[in-house]
Formats: structure tokens, C-alpha cells, sequence
């Protein structure tokens, strides 16, 4: 199991088109990914809780991965989160 952190640092934060390309990637990997702050996690593969999540930019988020590709979700995750979820800043 992995348990981490990660900042939100696009623009806009975890709004629909963001929230859309995660699901985009969450979706791929076996694993339970989830998403939240403190104990209050919720899926990441399922765009309404991350909508509801209403993580704007400069928010650290902890992120929950427990499944046999759960390195790999990471990776992926990392990705995307890095590249500010391919959006023009």
C-alpha cells in the first residue's frame, strides 16, 4: 500500500476538464486509488467525489494506492499531476 501526499499546482486546481483526465488515468490500473485530505478520503474513480473534493490550487491532497499496479498508478498520477493536468498556464 501506498500512502502519500501530492499538491495541486495547475491553475484552476481539481475542477471538471482536471478531474476528467485523472479519471482518465485512475481508470486504467486495478488498484484502489483514492484522493482527500486527512482520513477523509473518496475514490479517484469517480468524477463526482472528485469534483466534490473542491481542491484548488496550492492544495496538498493524500493519496491512497492499494492494488497490484499501485507503482505504476503512482507513476501516472505523478505525471499528471506534474504537468499540471496538460492544461496551458
Amino acid at each position: 500500500m501506498i500512502d502519500t501526499t501530492i499538491d495541486v499546482i495547475n491553475k484552476l486546481g481539481l475542477h471538471a476538464r482536471a478531474s476528467g483526465r485523472l479519471i482518465e488515468v485512475t481508470t486504467r490500473y486495478r488498484s484502489d486509488i483514492q484522493l482527500g485530505r486527512g482520513s477523509n478520503l473518496i475514490d479517484a474513480k469517480n468524477i463526482m467525489s472528485l469534483l466534490m473534493l473542491g481542491a484548488g490550487k496550492g492544495s496538498t491532497l493524500r493519496l491512497v494506492i492499494n492494488g497490484p499496479d499501485e507503482d505504476k498508478a503512482l507513476e501516472a498520477i505523478r505525471d499528471l499531476f506534474a504537468a499540471r493536468f496538460m492544461e496551458a498556464e
